[in-house]
């Protein structure tokens, strides 16, 4: 959105429709706006083609509701991560427009959001305990414009739930696998395809998986090749990252 507005405001300026005064004045607050407690980084939508994301833990309701506030002012999608129902209830309150995924933990504004991704990003869970992060890999590509399916509770212990829905491995341009335990879903599901994969350990097992530790060192150190892996728990890295080769074109 904030790019579309600056293509706009270039415009009126090539077609002496403005004065070039009134331009730098729109213009000024492009790079960042500094509210004492925060500097919102308005520029991060040009630079990055999406505008800067919230993560909540450590803010106070009042900041993140009113930062919340003025980035929906400016763009068209928001994004904050790791939300409370307190803080979508301040969020709400100033915007009421928005959504609220209580198992992701995610709030979202959504003015225009286009399909815009070239395929479809499947999310899949080991288990039912790993949702939490695989909805906020969820959310995060939703929001960034791609078509998300979702494929849960198909983890090895039971590889045959995984094997039934060898098509929809089949069809996805981009995988992300959400795991926790030992983390071997990514290594089993990157042995059947040829395409971008993204593993998410979880902190979610036992004693021994040490808060994720476990499942994050076997997909680094997985057998299957092409792999990538994010930090545990980090859906919203893994949903981040997958928009971004999902838009991807091939010249």
């Amino acid at each position: 959105m904030e790019r579309e507005k600056l293509k706009q405001l270039l415009e009126k300026v090539r077609s002496n429709s403005i004065e070039i005064e009134t331009a730098i004045d729109r213009l000024k607050d492009l790079p960042f706006e500094d509210v004492g407690y925060a500097k919102i980084d308005n520029h991060r939508a040009l630079r990055s083609g999406f505008p800067e994301v919230i993560y909540c833990p450590g803010k106070t309701d009042e900041h993140i509701a009113n930062i919340f506030e003025r980035l929906a002012q400016k763009n068209g999608r928001v994004l904050a991560t790791r939300a409370t129902m307190g803080q979508y209830q301040a969020i709400k309150a100033l915007v009421p427009q928005v959504r609220f995924n209580q198992l992701a933990r995610t709030v979202a504004y959504e003015q225009d959001v286009k399909v815009t991704g070239l395929g479809t990003i499947l999310v899949i869970s080991a288990g039912t305990s790993d949702l939490p992060v695989a909805e906020e890999a969820v959310e995060t590509a939703v929001i960034m414009g791609n078509k998300v399916e979702r494929l849960y509770d198909v983890g090895v212990a039971g590889v045959h739930r995984l094997l039934q829905n060898k098509q929809k491995l089949d069809e996805a341009r981009v995988i992300i696998v959400v795991a926790g335990m030992e983390g071997a879903l990514a290594s089993v599901v990157g042995g059947l395809v040829y395409k971008p994969l993204i593993a998410v350990p979880t902190s979610v097992g036992y004693g021994a998986n040490f808060q994720g530790i476990s499942a994050l060192l076997a997909m680094l150190t997985s057998c299957a090749s092409g792999i990538t892996v994010v930090n545990i728990d980090n859906g919203f890295g893994a949903g981040y990252s997958a928009s971004i080769i999902n838009h991807l074109r091939s010249e």
